[in-house]
């Protein structure tokens, strides 16, 4: 954990951090955001409960917060710092739920791990409810277009990274950790480490071998390699980063005729869900296991469907032909 970060924290946040990172086996990253968001509720509690100025909470030192104080936060005071950061700090819905989804942990742990609270206060508080989108994500049609324009210095490399990403659903982080070790070329498979330092395997289909058979080959004509177990390089030889790899995505993107239109790196993981399911017919629950989620439904999200699917499903029906009956009566008459 970042040493600038813990001398600014509270011990009890301290402690909180260390438990999430070393017994959840929280990510870095998941932790610095546990912290942000801890960061600014303590600080909006210190002033709001002191009657203080809150245009400069950022510069607050909130290192004396203790038990008394946390014991003496309500589940209204809870409430006046999320309208807080709706009116003021303009968070979206999406932000205010990581916010709630930090607190709950948060409180839970002093509750049932630290046991500095008797009760948790803010048990019945709520996720903010969000608004359910439809996933952005590249048509078959697109996906192929993407594959045709990797220009670059190393489009052998680009080709297996997009390949991956549309064909096994790998998050950024999974695709940048990938090391040599990881790839199984006789069994066609590979591991992936991924959220909460879970790893699963994945099977590679003929496009995923042929790929990444032709990067190593590119691999290994890189001279200098500093990281001989990583798998993606840059032209140091060193591991690419995941800024790296957004910018090759995007500058595809562009390449292929499909810049502004909302799609990132990110996308591609929702391209290879959604394909797989819409057109490979691939389980649900399978799908699951493959993209490495934890609950079902977040995993149902790339159940949608598509407005062709939907025209192919009215023209399924088998009353499609009914007319509407003539009117006997106006029939006679005539």
């Amino acid at each position: 954990m970042n040493s600038a970060i813990l001398k600014k924290c509270p011990l009890l946040l301290r402690d909180f951090l260390f438990y999430m990172e070393t017994i959840r086996g929280r990510s870095p990253k998941t932790v610095e955001a546990y912290y942000t968001d801890l960061h600014t509720f303590f600080c909006f509690m210190k002033a709001y409960k002191n009657n203080l100025a809150k245009d400069k909470l950022s510069e607050m030192d909130i290192s004396d917060i203790g038990p008394e104080f946390i014991r003496s936060i309500t589940l209204s005071d809870v409430y006046e710092y999320l309208n807080y950061t709706m009116s003021e700090r303009e968070n979206n819905a999406k932000t205010r739920a990581r916010k709630v989804s930090s607190l709950r942990s948060f409180f839970k742990y002093l509750t049932t791990k630290a046991h500095i609270l008797e009760e948790n206060p803010i048990q019945e508080l709520e996720i903010p409810a969000l608004k359910k989108s439809l996933p952005k994500y590249l048509t078959l049609e697109q996906s192929l277009e993407l594959l045709s324009h990797m220009d670059s210095s190393s489009p052998k490399r680009d080709f297996c990274m997009v390949t991956l990403f549309l064909n096994c659903g790998i998050r950024l982080s999974e695709l940048v950790g990938l090391n040599l070790s990881n790839i199984h070329m006789h069994e066609k498979s590979m591991t992936v480490l991924g959220k909460g330092n879970k790893e699963r395997l994945l099977y590679l289909n003929d496009a995923c071998i042929r790929s990444i058979e032709e990067y190593l080959r590119e691999r290994s004509q890189i001279a200098g390699i500093k990281e001989k177990n990583a798998l993606f390089l840059s032209s140091r030889g060193t591991r690419i980063t995941a800024r790296r790899v957004q910018q090759i995505i995007q500058r595809s993107l562009e390449q292929a005729g499909l810049a502004g239109q909302g799609f990132s790196t990110h996308k591609l993981r929702h391209t290879a869900a959604t394909l797989l399911y819409q057109q490979g017919g691939v389980d649900i629950r399978v799908l699951q296991e493959m993209l490495g989620h934890v609950n079902l439904g977040t995993t149902e999200i790339y159940t949608h469907t598509s407005s062709q699917q939907l025209k192919e499903a009215a023209e399924s029906s088998p009353l499609k032909n009914v007319k509407p009956p003539q009117n006997k009566k106006k029939a006679k008459q005539n």
